[in-house]
């Protein structure tokens, strides 16, 4: 679930941070800079673990603060493929079910991934599983804030830095007196998480953690 990851950067220390230790003022320019922020194609950063090398610092003309590369190890959130967590529903939607880590929230179980058959109840907003006994069928809902095992199929991330406007092919000429302002939904973009995880459930001791303890 969590890995070592050895990066490299350069840490520009402000000289009203010079009274500190080094290793503590690159230390926490790094926690700053990395805590609780995805790296494309890495993971979500979680803390420091350890400095492996600091190169010399250097201070540049019209900036008084040092430069120094730094070699570190961080810890990272970035579970493996077909790894087993257990986490919990955060909600349900059309979409499947939701789940949380507590510190990471973007993990999705779609429907063709839970425990079949399945069913999404409208009025509640969460899924059930219609399982089968020789009484007939039982349906075991997907609460939310219960714990659940499943998973992890696949992951998925995004790139979400900024970009540039539009270039001036992109945009169209407008008539005198005709509006520029783009339509409503073309004005308000959804808002893609960075990093998300895909798990499923479909599988005998997958699912609510309730539903094998009984």
């Amino acid at each position: 679930m969590f890995v070592l990851v050895e990066m490299v950067d350069t840490v520009r220390i402000c000289p009203w941070d010079f009274h500190k230790q080094l290793n503590d003022a690159i230390a926490e320019e790094l926690n700053k800079k990395l805590a609780n922020k995805v790296v494309y194609n890495v993971g979500l950063c979680i803390c420091l673990y350890d400095i492996t090398k600091l190169e010399d610092s250097y201070i540049f003309p019209g900036d008084g603060a040092s430069h120094t590369k730094v070699h570190f190890r961080y810890v990272v959130f970035h579970p493996f493929l077909d790894e087993v967590l257990v986490g919990k529903i955060k909600y349900c939607s059309q979409e499947g079910v939701h789940v949380t880590m507590g510190f990471f929230d973007d993990i999705l179980i779609p429907p063709e991934s839970l425990q079949q058959p399945a069913k999404f109840d409208e009025a509640e907003q969460v899924w059930l599983w219609e399982y089968e006994t020789d009484e007939g069928a039982h349906d075991l809902y997907m609460d939310q804030g219960e714990e659940i095992r499943f998973r992890v199929t696949d992951e998925v991330f995004v790139d979400t830095s900024p970009t540039g406007p539009a270039t001036s092919s992109e945009q169209t000429s407008s008539q005198p007196g005709q509006s520029t302002a783009p339509p409503p939904e073309a004005a308000v973009e959804k808002k893609e998480a960075p990093y998300t995880l895909i798990g499923t459930i479909s599988e005998p001791g997958l699912g609510l953690l309730s539903w094998w303890n009984n």
